[in-house]
């Protein structure tokens, strides 16, 4: 319940209230392992990672276990707040001391994205900090080091200064331990990125606060100023339970930030509905555009050296999940390829494809299951060049770490593509004995170009013996298709070629037969669970995009099923122009 009737039913329990408080919550991570790196080890190998490499490392380290045993154990900080006209007290726990990597003997504290932060804060059961709980930490804080700046340069966000600010605040914390031992609540380290209502009106920020000096006024006001992707020395992660206490008896901060009364507790600001990063605007360096409603969220990491992920998922995720790896085309980022609203002067590669908008479009149709996307970009934007200088398993290997984040959940996978990304399934492909049967459809959008008989015919025929699984191949002719006056892909080369290859191949295997008579030409076999769309070219134009940009992504999820045509047509006007943000 909330407002005055939540209020009113604490307020005998807690008026006034001191409680004595037992051991407080522990942060719910595994055990430290024996070989686990020392905080200085870790620092070494993240020194010259790229940013995204950097904070998935940080993830994996802290969510494995490697923290220091103090860091585990939750301090209880008092609260208290006058509400009509009396105190009321409470407590919340806070991890004592900023979030580091490491043993109790050698630890690193691990600057980072509010992303990477805000992550760590929903697997651990936690929240980022109010500004009035960086202040509530303070004044309850048995070990208030001095706030040591460091002049702002370029290098202020790399790992050296991260290393070098690091030890100037251990070497401050080593001669603090007498009169506090490690486990005592410290502050006045760092800045907190915390959580305030101007996020609502300033999406794909960062909000920082605190540093407090030794009078207990913080040297940043609360500052909205830096994109999201930025962290330097300065900032901390200090965690927040979930559960508080308001007059000795549990509940929920999250309930209670956004009870306009209780709220007072823990916000300055009166009630916060929103208690978390959501990242509509994704914060990547170079292009921080991705627009995204409230009922979706970004994941971002790096499974290996080279590679960029990027998955939109819904805020709640349902038991059933669809996910669609979607290798992305040549020359293009992610954030190209998810699309946007085109504003004056925006580059028109952002309005070519829209896979989050067609993404948004396919969720409408099955309320059952959550439809998630992984976007998949190599470093140089070719997939075909990333595959070649690999190892054979790197394709597999970024397969399963994509698919063990939704363990537990009834899963089902799609593997797709546009252009080049089809090097990426293809390569795949070569990397497994059998395809697995977790992986019901399989898509390509003008992507075949890797298709060798040899090395896929028989897998990808074994696979569709299963009465559950899907292939849907997309292409244009393209070996009629002139650039510059000029035909740039071979009779068999190109995706033209390299589709009339597949359907011959299939074709002996299975029964296929052209079902219209119209362009785009159609195949089927297996009752629509295998299907070729084919695009005549009589006037030589260039149909690569187009193919994608007129609901192509939304054909090469539904070919074949009861949904195949609802409400778009292949080829069509695009259906899912509403959902563009």
């Amino acid at each position: 319940m909330g407002g005055m009737r939540f209020a009113a039913a604490l307020l005998g329990l807690y008026i006034a209230s001191q409680v004595a408080l037992a051991d407080g919550p522990k942060l719910a991570l595994p055990t430290r392992r024996a070989d686990a790196l020392s905080g200085t080890a870790f620092a070494k190998q993240i020194e010259s990672l790229p940013q995204a490499e950097r904070e998935e490392r940080m993830w994996q380290e802290i969510t494995s276990g490697n923290v220091p045993e103090f860091m585990r154990k939750l301090v209880a900080v008092p609260v208290t707040a006058t509400i009509d006209g009396q105190s009321v007290s409470g407590h919340i726990f806070v991890i004592p001391d900023y979030l580091a990597v490491g043993s109790n003997d050698d630890y690193f504290f691990v600057p980072m994205t509010p992303y990477t932060a805000q992550r760590l804060a929903d697997r651990l059961q936690c929240l980022l900090p109010t500004p009035s709980i960086s202040d509530a930490i303070y004044a309850a804080a048995s070990v208030k080091l001095t706030p040591s700046p460091i002049p702002p340069t370029p290098t202020m966000t790399t790992v050296p200064i991260f290393e070098q600010h690091n030890e100037t605040v251990k070497q401050l914390r080593a001669a603090a331990l007498e009169a506090g031992p490690l486990g005592s609540l410290v502050a006045g380290d760092k800045k907190d990125i915390v959580i305030c209502k101007a996020l609502a009106d300033t999406p794909g920020h960062v909000a920082i606060y605190g540093w407090h000096n030794l009078g207990g006024k913080p040297i940043q006001p609360l500052y909205l100023g830096h994109f999201a992707y930025w962290a330097d020395y300065s900032h901390g992660v200090r965690l927040v339970s979930k559960t508080m206490e308001v007059g000795g008896k549990p509940t929920s901060i999250e309930k209670v930030l956004a009870d306009p009364e209780l709220s007072a507790l823990v916000s300055s600001e009166g009630p916060l509905t929103v208690s978390r990063y959501n990242f509509r605007v994704f914060p990547h360096p170079d292009d921080p555009t991705i627009h995204l409603p409230a009922d979706e969220r970004l994941q971002i990491f790096s499974p290996m050296t080279g590679v960029r992920v990027v998955i939109d998922e819904p805020a709640e995720l349902k038991k059933k999940v669809r996910l669609v790896l979607f290798a992305l085309p040549n020359g293009n980022t992610v954030e190209q390829t998810f699309g946007r609203r085109l504003r004056p002067d925006d580059d028109w590669h952002y309005d070519i494809q829209h896979i989050g908008a067609q993404t948004r479009f396919l969720r409408r149709l099955d309320k059952d299951e959550s439809l998630v996307v992984a976007y998949l970009e190599a470093s140089n934007h070719a997939w075909p060049i990333w595959i070649r200088t690999h190892p054979s398993m790197a394709a597999s290997q970024i397969f399963d770490d994509i698919v063990s984040r939704y363990a537990g959940h009834d899963l089902r996978v799609t593997l797709n593509s546009h252009s080049g990304g089809g090097a990426f399934e293809f390569a795949y492909l070569n990397g497994v004995d059998h395809i697995p049967a977790m992986v019901d459809r399989i898509a390509f959008l003008d992507s075949e170009y890797n298709y060798d008989k040899a090395s896929h015919g028989a897998k990808l025929s074994e696979w569709l013996h299963a009465d559950n699984h899907y292939m849907c191949v997309i292409a244009y002719d393209d070996f009629s298709a002139r650039l510059n006056g000029k035909p740039f892909v071979s009779e068999q080369g190109g995706t033209w070629g390299r589709s009339h290859a597949m359907l011959a191949d299939f074709g002996q295997d299975f029964p296929i037969q052209r079902t219209n008579t119209t362009d785009p030409e159609r195949y089927e076999g297996l009752s629509g669970r295998i299907v070729f769309l084919l695009k005549q070219n009589p006037k030589a134009e260039i149909f690569h995009t187009v193919q994608v940009e007129r609901n192509g992504f939304i054909e090469s999820l539904l070919s074949g099923t009861k949904e195949d045509g609802r409400g778009y047509s292949y080829f069509g006007q695009r259906a899912y122009s509403r959902f563009i943000f």
